[in-house]
């Protein structure tokens, strides 16, 4: 049974195979009554979205963006929702993170032809579409190609962070990031955190930026996994929080909106529209 809310789904506004329209539609036909649209570094899917739930009567769409920040070694992922998604300072940063996502994605296909695969940036371009580039686009544009077999395949072998093809790009730190959605009156959320060294200094570091949830209930998570980061949500004074990360292009085997392994508590669900509710309140103000 899928989840009533989904925090975290991707559409072709970055790099999600489906449009706003048809990522509504079918969050709605599996069940899930409250979906944040989270494309990576852009809201130019919200209006559209919007439109969509419109005919919904018992529909929730929260407006959100996904941030990609870095640490030594790796990256941190930052949600926002309840954004105001045309705010001017909003996409002053946000063209200025899909700025870097252009350059590592010229970047790595400039790696990959000095490997001599025969990738160009005119089809990662065509794949993207008007979507915010992302490494998805570039491993899509390898799958066309036939250098590999899945999406998957191209990340582990070529383009994910220990791949000979990986670029970095300028990004925000976390906290930079957590403070920016605060600021601009949204609710700041950690995403898919299992896998994140010293996640206690990185949660001390973000609850102090504003952090008010991190993803806990997250796509495929065990059991196992579930329990110690919601313990770690409980340390912290943070919303448990989740979603299915839907891009639509990883195959069968991944869940649909709301398709979590471990489904989102409603408590959660409450308190996540609460907080919503009261940004609304003192924004009225």
């Amino acid at each position: 049974m899928a989840s009533r809310a989904d925090f975290h789904c991707h559409s072709t506004a970055s790099d999600g195979i489906l449009s706003p329209t048809e990522v509504v539609k079918l969050a709605y036909g599996q069940g899930v009554r409250v979906l944040a649209l989270t494309d990576h570094d852009s809201t130019e899917g919200v209006a559209e979205a919007r439109r969509a739930a419109d005919p919904y009567d018992d529909f929730t769409l929260i407006s959100g963006v996904e941030m990609g920040t870095d640490i030594p070694g790796g990256e941190v992922h930052v949600l926002g929702y309840f954004l105001e998604p045309d705010g001017v300072e909003l996409q002053q940063v946000l063209q200025r993170l899909r700025e870097g996502r252009r350059g590592r994605g010229e970047g790595m296909v400039k790696k990959l032809r000095e490997m001599g695969l025969d990738v160009t940036w005119e089809q990662v371009q065509r794949i993207a579409g008007d979507g915010a580039v992302g490494r998805p686009h570039v491993a899509q544009a390898l799958f066309e190609k036939g250098y590999v077999s899945t999406v998957t395949e191209a990340f582990d072998k070529y383009i994910g962070r220990s791949g000979p093809a990986y670029v970095e790009r300028e990004k925000m730190t976390p906290a930079e990031a957590v403070a920016t959605i605060v600021r601009l009156g949204g609710v700041a959320n950690l995403a898919h955190p299992a896998d994140l060294e010293d996640i206690d200094g990185l949660l001390t570091e973000l609850k102090a930026a504003g952090l008010s949830g991190m993803e806990v209930h997250y796509k495929m998570y065990e059991p196992a996994v579930v329990e110690r980061l919601a313990a770690a949500a409980r340390r912290f004074g943070l919303i448990p929080l989740g979603g299915s990360d839907y891009h639509g292009l990883y195959g069968e085997a991944e869940p649909y909106p709301g398709g979590m392994l471990s489904p989102l508590p409603e408590s959660s669900i409450e308190a996540l529209l609460a907080l919503g509710r009261e940004r609304a309140a003192r924004a009225a103000k």
